[in-house]
């Protein structure tokens, strides 16, 4: 075997490594949101309040890049914890010269949400369970809060959006509102 070979092998093993660690730490994979599903989240996105809209989650970037493309003066903040996916998306921040966009490797619970006015989120049952605790405690101001597929288990949402899919995927949109 050439060197190339070898280390195109331990890259690869490296990639691997780092999304299942990272599936481990987080209990889910990194999941692109569909076309279909970043459409709808889009549309409900409103960033005429003040404040940034962070993705607690942001994957491979395509829902995180698309806001800030759509909002170039608005700020963008996204937070990943797998390094693979994460890399990806600096790397498309930094060719698309996106520089209202932040993108951080570090969890969203650790993570001061206080500057948001709106929240993204494709997260899983527990991460939504997180989310609420998060914003129950630390939150004190309304925010607007967009998730792909799963809900916030104690809220009824604002607005449900069913995407003409084949798993009549829901789009969750709600307006918090600090107790």
């Amino acid at each position: 075997m050439d060197f190339i070979a070898i280390a195109l092998f331990f890259l690869v093993l490296l990639i691997a490594f780092s999304i299942v660690w990272g599936t481990l730490k987080t209990g889910i994979s990194p999941m692109m949101s569909s076309s279909k599903a970043r459409q709808a989240m889009l549309a409900e996105i409103n960033m005429d309040e003040k404040g940034a809209l962070i993705d607690l989650g942001s994957g491979w970037g395509t829902l995180v890049i698309a806001v800030a493309k759509k909002h170039p003066k608005n700020q963008i903040i996204g937070y990943e914890l797998s390094w693979f996916p994460w890399m990806i998306s600096i790397l498309f921040k930094y060719s698309l010269g996106l520089d209202n966009l932040t993108l951080y490797r570090k969890d969203f619970k650790s993570a001061d949400l206080s500057a948001a006015s709106t929240l993204v989120c494709y997260l899983f049952p527990d991460g939504m369970l997180a989310l609420e605790d998060k914003l129950k405690h630390e939150l004190f101001k309304n925010i607007t809060i967009v998730s792909n597929t799963f809900a916030l288990p104690s809220y009824k949402p604002t607005n449900v959006i069913k995407l003409k899919d084949f798993y009549q995927t829901p789009i969750y949109v709600y307006h918090w509102q600090s107790k």
